[in-house]
């Protein structure tokens, strides 16, 4: 009887150990997040629903305000270990000399809407007049700049583009008057359009791969702590699994953090555009096609972009084993 509760016992610290799911297993550390609307979800339903704790990591999701490259020094000075943010920023950092990548994928193609005062709906009455973004080098920064383009304006010479801080400060900017437009992601972007604002341009229908939001750690972190990360892609896979199939759950957790957002009709809008395959795909893999479409970008005024591959921002290794494992597909079946 004694072998047979010890042989028990033997099995449960093993079981504990292979689920992850004991406190003197659980690693501490921060996941900074830069978006509160829908690319930001995954983070926030995985802190929510306790995936990150049965995974074994005691993670704290804080969210570092508007995206852009001050936010990813939080992740260069250990202050926070995973950066769920724009994939632009990850990429200029690393040219500068940093040893950031990308781990998943999270949103991959740019799903902004251009939204402008209710009098401008015409890239005629747009120019001379100024598009409020969140900050130079941020996933609005670029929205903008490729809107500009498709409607044959040239930024710094027809349009100003101004540094005006979260979804709420530009969409005030714009309903005042002060700016003519701004680009806006779900739900921030239905919103705007139910308050009045006109949509001068689906960026998103342009189906333009691009490492909107998704996460990020340095190659250090990865060497010194692979276990972690590789139970936070888990972690990450299992809450992108979550947000497609529970509906309800998504929604209540987006409009907590979306300021008490609490239109339903808003947020089953939001489900419909933000987390498509094409948008939002199960399979989180960093988006190879995204990161060639910043590196072109960049190399209009730096060289050492021209040089770089996308294979060179991106550590596949922790995506790829839960996808070969059958794990992804098994999630869903």
């Amino acid at each position: 009887m004694r072998r047979s509760v010890f042989a028990t016992a033997i099995a449960l610290i093993f079981w504990f150990l292979a689920s992850g799911s004991t406190d003197a297993l659980a690693q501490k550390f921060v996941v900074g997040n830069t978006s509160i609307g829908a690319p930001g979800l995954p983070v926030w339903v995985a802190y929510e629903t306790g995936i990150f704790k049965r995974n074994g990591l005691d993670a704290q999701a804080v969210w570092l305000g508007g995206g852009g490259p001050t936010t990813i020094s939080v992740i260069l000075s250990g202050e926070a270990q995973i950066y769920h943010g724009a994939g632009n920023g990850v990429v200029a950092s690393n040219l500068g000399g940093s040893d950031l990548v990308m781990i998943a994928g999270g949103t991959t193609s740019i799903n902004y809407w251009l939204m402008s005062r209710a009098e401008t709906k015409s890239k005629d009455q747009l120019k001379g007049g100024a598009i409020a973004i969140g900050g130079f080098g941020s996933t609005t920064d670029f929205a903008a700049r490729v809107a500009l383009q498709k409607l044959g304006l040239v930024a710094g010479k027809d349009v100003t583009i101004v540094p005006s801080g979260n979804n709420a400060t530009r969409m005030s900017a714009v309903e005042t008057g002060r700016m003519q437009a701004t680009p806006l992601e779900p739900p921030a972007s239905i919103l705007a359009q139910k308050r009045g604002l006109h949509l001068l341009m689906d960026i998103s229908a342009l189906d333009v791969p691009f490492p909107h939001t998704g996460a990020s750690t340095t190659r250090k972190f990865i060497q010194n702590n692979p276990d972690a990360v590789r139970r936070f892609i888990r972690s990450y896979v299992e809450a992108v699994h979550r947000i497609k199939t529970d509906r309800k759950t998504g929604m209540t957790i987006l409009s907590k953090y979306f300021k008490g957002l609490d239109d339903k009709e808003v947020l089953e809008k939001t489900y419909d555009l933000a987390f498509r395959e094409s948008v939002m795909p199960r399979k989180q893999y960093p988006t190879i096609e995204g990161l060639k479409t910043v590196l072109d970008y960049l190399a209009q005024k730096d060289a050492k972009a021209k040089q770089a591959k996308q294979e060179d921002f991106i550590d596949l290794r922790f995506i790829k084993e839960l996808d070969e494992s059958g794990f992804i597909d098994n999630l869903y079946k």
